[in-house]
């Protein structure tokens, strides 16, 4: 059978894996400078701590593990269980009998539960970053794929609005660093429960906000088809029509919205909290082009409380290369309350994407060997390996061609490779104690003192 990949999977070169790097310590080296300690969770979390926390549509992406114990049981149970697989394959299922394990969606739900189990020993307010794979049962396309990392960085213990301030610092340093030009799209979503308020549909407050998300996506029209079939009515939706119409101002914005907010108070307290946020980024030296007040903004996840943030690649047409949010509530659902928390998300492989496709990647990203020895056999190659040894004791990488094979076999080796230097350790230099190489990038060879090619 030929071999192939499942869907939404990818395999990474070496080169693609040097790339990855090179954003991940980018971004490592940023979250520790803020602070930052890092986390890691497992691959696999109980079902019950995933679902019921990313709304409806979230929960239907959820890679659920199919029970071991189905192979285990006996063969009148097992043939029961698997009809009762088969009739699930069609729709969401939650079958202690089926599953009770789940691959993770995210890292902020498996962080909350981690908090939950753990806030006796923490020091709040406790920040931590990490960086690790998830998985979602999503359709496959450009930018979007099933197994996927995030690189995560999130506080909790603190409702200070100074850390909404801060993340902004953090996503602009970071994207500033990898010469990505962004936009961070930043709203509320007390707000969004002000305009739910406003619109009198509190009770489809989620029915709204999933289909107002997909603005970008499917346009005004698509929106307001959802919400008439999210049984939500056009009296409501035509009070709602100022929000395909909003300014570039993002002031004049917020002051229309106080007006529409009189005597509405959640609605109110979401634009004082984005006021300041926005007021103090400006204060900080924040450009007003880098950071929209984005009324449309709901991202579709059930636990966000207050802030939330989108960023987008200014140069290239891609989704979302990082969002987050404030989770006040997260930790409730694990049973322990008041520990606010708020959190923000590196898309890594759509920042990979980005970056490819405007050139980003300096030379330094490349992981390249510095030195391939040419191998002639015999004493030569003990002598080879033995400089080799002093070179990666310096912390210079360099390899030996592992047969002693025609010269012109080793070179091609090397310039496939990318290696930049080819070094001849023949008997005539081992005699002399010099080094003979050529520099495959600039066509130039030379020989000098072993002391000198050591110095």
């Amino acid at each position: 059978m030929k071999p192939s990949l499942a869907k939404g999977t990818r395999d990474f070169t070496s080169l693609e894996v040097s790339r990855r790097k090179y954003i991940i310590n980018i971004l490592q080296k940023n979250f520790e400078l803020f602070g930052f300690q890092p986390l890691e969770t497992p691959s696999f979390e109980n079902l019950s701590t995933l679902t019921g926390k990313y709304g409806e549509e979230g929960d239907r992406l959820i890679f659920k593990i199919l029970n071991s114990s189905i192979n285990e049981a006996k063969e009148d149970k097992k043939t029961q269980m698997l009809n009762d697989f088969q009739k699930a394959l069609d729709k969401p299922f939650s079958s202690e009998n089926l599953t009770d394990k789940a691959l993770r969606y995210d890292l902020t739900v498996p962080f909350a539960r981690f908090v939950a189990m753990n806030h006796g020993k923490l020091t709040f307010p406790y920040k931590r970053y990490q960086i690790q794979p998830v998985w979602r049962a999503d359709r496959p396309q450009k930018g979007r794929f099933r197994e996927f990392y995030q690189c995560d960085a999130d506080v909790v213990g603190s409702e200070s609005l100074w850390q909404e301030v801060e993340l902004v610092q953090l996503y602009l340093k970071s994207f500033a660093e990898l010469k990505v030009s962004v936009t961070i799209h930043i709203n509320n979503r007390k707000i969004l429960s002000g305009l739910a308020e406003y619109a009198g549909i509190t009770d489809k407050l989620i029915d709204f906000t999933v289909a107002l998300d997909k603005l970008d996506k499917i346009g005004k029209d698509g929106v307001v088809k959802e919400l008439l079939e999210r049984e939500i009515s056009q009296q409501s939706i035509d009070k709602l029509d100022f929000l395909f119409t909003q300014s570039d101002d993002a002031l004049e914005n917020l002051l229309l919205l106080k007006e529409k907010f009189a005597g509405n108070e959640i609605g109110l307290k979401g634009v004082e909290e984005l006021e300041f946020v926005i007021t103090q980024s400006l204060n900080l030296g924040v450009d007003i082009q880098n950071l929209v007040f984005d009324i449309t903004l709901a991202r579709g996840l059930d636990y966000y409380t207050g802030a939330i943030f989108e960023v987008k690649a200014d140069e290239v047409q891609m989704g979302s290369i990082g969002g987050g949010g404030r989770y006040d509530n997260l930790t409730e659902v694990f049973g322990v309350k008041n520990v606010p928390g708020i959190g923000i998300s590196f898309g890594l492989d759509r920042i990979y994407l980005v970056m490819e496709e405007l050139n980003l990647f300096p030379e330094e990203a490349i992981s390249k060997v510095e030195y391939l020895f040419a191998n002639f056999g015999g004493e030569e190659t003990l002598e080879a390996l033995k400089l080799i040894i002093q070179l990666r004791e310096k912390g210079i990488s360099a390899e030996l061609y592992p047969e002693n094979a025609k010269i012109a076999k080793q070179f091609t080796y090397a310039e496939k490779k990318g290696i930049k230097n080819l070094v001849f350790l023949g008997e005539e230099e081992i005699k002399n104690k010099t080094v003979t190489f050529k520099n495959l990038e600039a066509g130039e060879q030379k020989t000098i003192s072993l002391e000198e090619f050591l110095g």
